[in-house]
C-alpha cells in the first residue's frame, strides 16, 4: 500500500459501507473497487463493486480505511487524488457519493508560477495557446487555434478532438479560458467559433458569447 492515501472517506460513509460489505459472505475477505467510469457533462462518473481482495490485479491501488480496503484503478489513480467518499445531504438523493476536485478537462497550469510573458496581448495569447495549452489538450487528441483578439476577447477555434466533443465546453472553460485569464490579465473572455456540428460525434450547443 502506498503511503500517501489517495481518498478521504467521511466516518458515516465508511459505516454505511461496512454494513453493506457485512451482508455479503467471506465480508473480511471483499474490498471496494471505486473506478472512473466514464464522463456525465463536466464530471468524472463512477462504478463501485465489492470484490475478492485476492483476486485483484497487480496494477492497482489498495488503501485501507477503518478496516475497508479500497481498490482503485492504477490509471485513475491521478484523476481521483484529493476526492472524499461521502453521505449526500440531499433529502431527495440520498446515498453514498464522491466529491471529486479533479475534473476531466486538461489541466493547463501546474502549481508553479506563472510564466513571464512578453509583448502584445495578441502576441501573449498566441505564445500561450501554443506553448502552453495545446500540449496540454494534445493528450486528448485536441488542439486550439486562435482565429481572433479583439480588445479583451479572444475568439479560438477547437480542431482534433475537441471538435465535436461533448467536453468541449469543459475544455475551453476550466482549460483554455482560465489560463489564458491568468496568464493574459487583460483577457476576460473566450468564445468558441468552431463548427462542433461537423465534428466526428457533433454537439450542437452554440458557442456562448
Amino acid at each position: 500500500m502506498q503511503s500517501e492515501p489517495v481518498l478521504t472517506v467521511q466516518p458515516q460513509a465508511l459505516s454505511r459501507l461496512l454494513d453493506i460489505r457485512a451482508e455479503e459472505p467471506d465480508a473480511e475477505e471483499l474490498g471496494l473497487v471505486l473506478a472512473i467510469s466514464g464522463v456525465a457533462g463536466d464530471r468524472f462518473s463512477y462504478e463501485m463493486a465489492l470484490m475478492l481482495l485476492e483476486t485483484a490485479p497487480e496494477d492497482v491501488h489498495l488503501e485501507e480505511h477503518g478496516g475497508l480496503t479500497f481498490v482503485i484503478p492504477a490509471a485513475d489513480v491521478e484523476n481521483m487524488r484529493g476526492a472524499e467518499v461521502k453521505m449526500s445531504r440531499d433529502l431527495l438523493n440520498p446515498g453514498l457519493i464522491l466529491e471529486n476536485p479533479n475534473s476531466p478537462s486538461p489541466r493547463v497550469l501546474g502549481d508553479g508560477p506563472l510564466p513571464e510573458l512578453e509583448g502584445p496581448v495578441a502576441e501573449r495569447v498566441v505564445q500561450v495557446v501554443t506553448e502552453m495549452i495545446n500540449p496540454a489538450i494534445a493528450s486528448h487528441g485536441g488542439v486550439a487555434e486562435v482565429v481572433a483578439v479583439e480588445d479583451s476577447t479572444v475568439y479560438v477555434r477547437l480542431g482534433g478532438g475537441c471538435q465535436g466533443c461533448g467536453m468541449a465546453t469543459v475544455t475551453l472553460s476550466q482549460g483554455i479560458e482560465s489560463t489564458l485569464k491568468q496568464t493574459v490579465p487583460e483577457i476576460t473572455k473566450v468564445v468558441d467559433v468552431t463548427d462542433h456540428a461537423g465534428g466526428t460525434n457533433p454537439y450542437y450547443e452554440q458557442a456562448k458569447k
